[in-house]
C-alpha cells in the first residue's frame, strides 16, 4: 500500500467514527425539571413520530435528550423490522451491535402498548441487571405483554403511528427533535 493510500485510509477511518461514535457521556442523574412534559419527535424518511416521554424513566429520558441534542439519531437508520413487533434503531454501526460505548440502569414499570418507546438490551445472560442500551430504542407495532417487566418503556407514541407501521429496514432517522413544555 503506497503512503498515500494508508493516509487516506486512516483518515476515511477516523471520518467515519467521528460521523458515528459521537461523545455523549452516560447520565449519572436526571436532568427532568419537575412539572414539565418533555415529547420527542422522531423525524424520520417516511415522516414524524411523536412520542411523550415518561418522566418515571427519568435516566433514561435524560439520555435520550443528551443524544438527541448532540444529533447522535441524525441519519441514522431502522436497522430491525419484525413486522408486527417492533421497528429498532439508534445503532450507529446499523448492525444491531453498536452504541455509545455505554448503558444505562432499568427503570422496568412501564407497560408495552402498541407505539411504546423503549429501550433493547442485551440478552439476561450476558445482562443479569437488565442495563438498557445506551442508544438502540424499538417502538412496538403491537401491544406486547411478554416484553413487560423485562424491558424500559420511557415513553409512548401519540401521533405518527401511521409512520410507525410504513417503517422498513434501512429507512432513516433524520432527526430528533425534543419539545419541553
Amino acid at each position: 500500500m503506497t503512503k498515500l493510500a494508508t493516509v487516506l485510509v486512516i483518515l476515511f477511518s477516523f471520518l467515519q467514527i467521528g460521523a458515528t461514535h459521537m461523545k455523549v457521556s452516560e447520565p449519572k442523574k436526571s436532568t427532568l425539571i419537575a412539572g414539565k412534559k418533555y415529547t420527542a419527535i422522531i423525524n424520520t424518511s417516511k415522516g414524524s413520530i411523536t412520542c411523550e416521554l415518561y418522566s418515571e424513566a427519568p435516566l433514561s429520558v435524560t439520555n435520550f435528550l443528551q443524544l438527541a441534542e448532540a444529533k447522535f439519531y441524525n441519519n441514522l437508520t431502522f436497522h430491525r423490522v419484525v413486522p408486527k413487533f417492533v421497528i429498532q434503531g439508534g445503532d450507529p454501526e446499523g448492525t444491531g451491535s453498536g452504541g455509545p460505548g455505554y448503558t444505562i440502569p432499568a427503570e422496568i414499570g412501564k407497560p408495552h402498548k402498541k407505539g411504546a418507546l423503549a429501550w433493547a438490551r442485551l440478552s439476561d445472560q450476558a445482562n443479569p441487571q437488565k442495563r438498557s442500551s445506551g442508544s438502540q430504542f424499538y417502538i412496538t407495532l403491537e401491544q406486547t405483554d411478554f416484553l413487560d417487566g423485562e424491558y424500559t418503556v420511557f415513553g409512548q407514541t401519540i401521533a405518527g403511528m401511521d409512520v410507525v407501521e410504513k417503517i422498513q429496514q434501512g429507512d432513516k432517522i433524520l432527526s430528533v427533535e425534543i419539545k419541553i413544555e
